[in-house]
């Protein structure tokens, strides 16, 4: 081989080296502070808290066996007026409960969703809480290791909900409740 073609080969090996360590200096930045959070621009108009948790999802704490007297559990979908909180009955987050409101839920590992679930069987986007008319159902975004409402596999198309019924993403499991 000629001393051209030997120093070619060594630059292209070396811009390789190079290409390779700055990977890896990426992802180690990456996985130590995080992925960067940018504002939404209706946030950014609205001037909501840089969190990056939405602020209607705010979470209250409250024991998983706090149950009001009265709650019975409905056989149907569950609708507005009955489902007013979601309920985590297992896994890291057991016994937190968070309001529900007319908006779309989102759960999954990403800091952007407003039920955050840091585990490894959650998908950074793993599924979404839906009112459709006046009956809550999720929807599995084609997450990994899926959605299960008892028991059962959830699709991509949403499934109706009703009170009281499991409802399992990575390692948790929580329910609707009045």
């Amino acid at each position: 081989m000629s001393e051209l073609v030997l120093l070619l080969l060594r630059i292209g090996f070396l811009v390789l080296l190079w290409f390779f360590v700055f990977g890896v200096v990426y992802s180690l930045r990456a996985d130590l502070f995080g992925v960067k959070v940018r504002k939404l621009p209706a946030e950014a108009a609205a001037g909501a808290p840089a969190s990056g948790t939405a602020a209607p999802a705010a979470p209250v704490a409250k024991p998983a066996s706090a149950k009001p007297a009265s709650a019975k559990p409905s056989t149907g979908p569950a609708t507005v007026a009955t489902a007013q909180r979601l309920v985590i009955t297992s896994g890291p987050k057991a016994g937190l409960e968070l309001p529900l409101g007319n908006d779309t839920l989102t759960i999954g590992r990403s800091s952007e969703s407003a039920l955050v679930i840091r585990d490894d069987y959650t998908s950074s986007h793993h599924a979404r809480l839906i009112l459709r008319g006046d009956a809550w159902a999720v929807q599995d975004l084609d997450s990994t290791n899926g959605t299960f409402v008892a028991g059962q596999r959830v699709g991509n198309s949403p499934v109706s909900l009703s009170l009281g019924t499991p409802i399992k993403v990575g390692a948790t499991t929580f329910e609707l409740r009045a």
